[in-house]
């Protein structure tokens, strides 16, 4: 008999689980009404094109649709048994991805870091929107070194951006998961650009990543307090 954990390796299992993940989302997103924080984000962040998309871990499962009918988009996911399962949901949503993690002990190569990263690089160059998250594994809500890096080495711009949804389940790990529900109110907040000079010292590259960190949490508090019809300028009715 197959164990459990080798059922879950399978690769139609892994596809089977990504494609009815994918299918979830969208009937979630189908139901839910959205809400974008500022409206006219799309315009102001067209002259930045291509930009780098920066979210916290176990926020990010509606990113997909945040996608325009023209833009390209890859997302960086994890190698791990449940990135296989993310990355079918990604690709069969229309998003291309890129595979490998950041380690927060700077040892990339153990997880596909140094090829991820000059994939990243690439499809910047060739006008992709890259989106990723931003902590590192295992640290919730701390900015890892690595998104500033790119964007000094890319020249392009990081946009924080959060997602909640009125309705929920927040699961008790260490991202805290959110599993957003049907019907919901979505609303979407992006923050102010973040941009590294090619030649930033690492004073300023911390700078930016502490500036990056305060903008997510900014960003992610105000998209929950208008999910929660809590912030003034929450949607009625």
């Amino acid at each position: 008999m197959l164990s459990s954990r080798r059922l879950a390796r399978a690769r139609w299992v892994q596809k089977t689980v990504g494609v009815i993940a994918a299918e979830y989302l969208r009937f979630v997103h189908l139901t839910s009404r959205t809400v974008t924080v500022p409206g006219d984000i799309y315009e102001r962040a067209g002259a930045d094109l291509p930009v780098i998309i920066a979210m916290w871990h176990g926020q990010h499962f509606m990113a997909p649709f945040i996608k325009k009918d023209g833009h390209k988009a890859k997302t960086l996911i994890s190698r791990h048994r449940d990135g296989e399962m993310n990355a079918v949901a990604a690709e069969w949503l229309g998003v291309e991805t890129i595979r490998g993690s950041g380690n927060h002990g700077g040892e990339f190569h153990q997880k596909g870091g140094v090829s991820a990263y000059f994939q990243m690089l690439n499809a910047l160059s060739e006008g992709y929107n890259v989106a990723l998250t931003a902590d590192v594994p295992k640290v919730s809500r701390v900015v890892g070194p690595g998104i500033i890096r790119l964007a000094r080495d890319s020249g392009r711009a990081i946009y924080p951006v959060a997602l909640a949804s009125s309705r929920r389940k927040v699961m008790d790990n260490w991202d805290r998961t959110t599993i957003n529900l049907p019907f919901s109110l979505i609303a979407g907040v992006v923050g102010d650009p973040v941009r590294v000079t090619a030649k930033a010292s690492e004073s300023e590259l911390e700078d930016a990543r502490v500036t990056l960190e305060a903008a997510l949490n900014a960003a992610t508090e105000r998209a929950y307090a208008i999910a929660d019809r809590k912030a003034e300028d929450s949607p009625r009715g």
